[in-house]
């Protein structure tokens, strides 16, 4: 069953966890499990340091440098297939600069993930979210 905008954006904003799809030039699709905070209008994803990592220039951040536009998928499973459900929010790039963050994202982001509780990030990549569809198990 579809679910309105009102139910999807609402699903995106409560969702713990999401996967960030971002698209190279040379190849298919990127996907990548991502943290992020959501609005009705805009989204957040964290580059951070608490989690290791080779370098925070990650291929995300050189894919939305090509193409602004990104993908989050969030979704629910279980085995009752009554309670399956998707939420797919199709995002376009508005700021990817340390210049650019804006405090209250990171501050959204500490407090929905207490693990960033006190920590710094390299970048926050901040979106507008340009659409929402979603799809439920349950009639």
């Amino acid at each position: 069953m579809r679910l309105g905008i009102t139910e999807c954006t609402s699903r995106l904003i409560t969702a713990r966890h999401g996967i960030l799809g971002t698209t190279p030039a040379d190849r298919g699709p990127d996907l990548v499990p991502v943290c992020f905070v959501a609005t009705a209008t805009h989204a957040a994803v964290p580059i951070d340091t608490v989690k290791p990592k080779a370098s925070t220039d990650l291929r995300r951040r050189r894919n939305l440098v090509e193409d602004p536009r990104a993908t989050l998928l969030v979704e629910h499973w279980d085995e009752d297939w009554s309670s399956l459900w998707w939420v797919r929010a199709r995002l376009e790039l508005v700021a990817a600069t340390p210049s650019g963050r804006l405090a209250e994202w990171d501050e959204a982001l500490r407090v929905k993930y207490p693990p960033y509780a006190g920590a710094t990030f390299a970048d926050v990549l901040v979106f507008a979210i340009t659409g929402v569809t979603g799809w439920s198990g349950a009639g």
